[in-house]
């Protein structure tokens, strides 16, 4: 266990589907009575494993949330990090993974409510693991590949999202790369419920992944949670 002033991390491991074993930490506030949200978690879902993805990557994120009072969980998906089991290249296998670990994090973090965030690739796998967790108020990914180069991979996850009726945010810089704003735009015209987009003006792809970004990442995260 390892902590900062404002906020605790501890590590666990949580059983998949296929015995995969998954690394998880749990990031949280110091002090339990900080934020209202005291029964919401928000579990977090890494960029593309094959590029190198893993849970380290939302550690900045993830510390910025705890330090605001809630309680958030990242995981390194099978085959990346600490976690057994092979990288999928479309992740369809890591969906399993994100459903046992919000399983794992309502029975045992005292979480009624989970909102699922996913990053680059990890906003597909998160996407489609939304309507299969009942305790999933909410979803917001941070840059979903929904270029035509990038759905060739993930293409098959769009539908999950986009035809759940639970509240969703999709954050993007205008020079994305993988996807551009009209694309987006053109996407979620066939999204059900309520839909909103959040662009960052100028930034990239990978800019937007960045630690200069985390802190923002983490307030806009805070405001959707504070509209639900």
């Amino acid at each position: 266990m390892s902590s900062s002033s404002n906020f605790v991390v501890e590590s666990c491991d949580v059983d998949s589907e296929e015995g995969v074993k998954l690394h998880t930490r749990i990031f949280k506030p110091r002090d339990e009575q900080v934020s209202d949200d005291g029964d919401l978690a928000i579990v977090l879902v890494h960029p593309f494993s094959l590029l190198g993805g893993c849970q380290a990557l939302l550690k900045g994120i993830a510390s910025e949330l705890a330090c605001k009072g809630f309680k958030a969980v990242t995981l390194d998906t099978r085959g990346a990090g600490k976690s057994t089991g092979r990288a999928t290249l479309t992740g369809f296998a890591e969906v399993k993974d994100v459903i046992a670990v919000c399983r794992w994090v309502s029975q045992n973090l005292g979480a009624h409510r989970i909102l699922l965030v996913g990053s680059s690739a990890g906003a597909p796998i998160a996407g489609s693991a939304v309507e299969q967790v009942e305790q999933v108020v909410g979803y917001v990914s941070l840059g979903y590949p929904f270029g035509l180069m990038a759905s060739v991979l993930f293409g098959r996850h769009h539908k999950a999202i986009l035809s759940s009726p639970k509240p969703k945010l999709f954050v993007m810089g205008t020079q994305d790369g993988f996807t551009s704003v009209s694309q987006l735009k053109k996407k979620l015209k066939s999204s059900a419920g309520r839909t909103e987009t959040h662009l960052l003006e100028g930034v990239s792809h990978f800019q937007m992944e960045g630690p200069e970004y985390d802190s923002q990442m983490a307030d806009v995260i805070c405001n959707f949670i504070s509209s639900l």
